[in-house]
């Protein structure tokens, strides 16, 4: 069985719910949660001035192809009420595809490992948390070599619930 990870992602309005909520249509809709990081706070990635993120990794028992996964996360967001209006701009949810066990995906809209993976902190530091020891397929490096060797010195830190 291929383990697969998903990053979420919230820095408008209730961040904790809109995690939740994610968790919860995903659960109900897409596949079964196997485990969940800790949620993290952390600084907007790229030029954009924004609130802070609060992220969390999750790895999930998929029951559908990735493309049909991809699907379903899209229509989440929608349901959730996310407004692509900008790159990396502010957003009520987002919900990415970080790893699909060893395949490596390229398809229109969809692209795994995830192209950024490798290169933010916020997306490392949960995923570290329930993965070190994953393998990234094309870079041949652990989660946690990835994390040390990672260049971004954006702050992440645990949010206490």
């Amino acid at each position: 069985m291929s383990r697969v990870f998903l990053l979420l992602g919230s820095n408008l309005g209730d961040r904790l719910s809109a995690l939740e909520k994610a968790r919860h249509h995903i659960s109900r809709d897409a596949d079964k949660i196997i485990t969940a990081s800790s949620i993290f706070q952390t600084a907007a990635w790229g030029d954009i001035p924004q609130p802070d993120f609060y992220n969390q990794a999750i790895e999930i028992q998929p029951v559908t192809e990735p493309a049909e996964t991809l699907q379903i996360i899209l229509n989440i967001e929608k349901s959730l009420g996310r407004e692509r209006l900008e790159k990396w701009g502010s957003r009520l949810i987002d919900i990415d595809i970080l790893l699909w066990g060893n395949q490596q995906i390229q398809q229109p809209g969809l692209i795994v490992p995830h192209p950024y993976l490798h290169m933010r902190r916020f997306a490392l530091t949960p995923l570290v948390e329930i993965a070190p020891d994953v393998v990234h397929p094309m870079l041949n490096k652990t989660m946690t070599q990835l994390l040390d060797e990672c260049v971004d010195q954006l702050p992440v830190k645990q949010v206490n619930l």
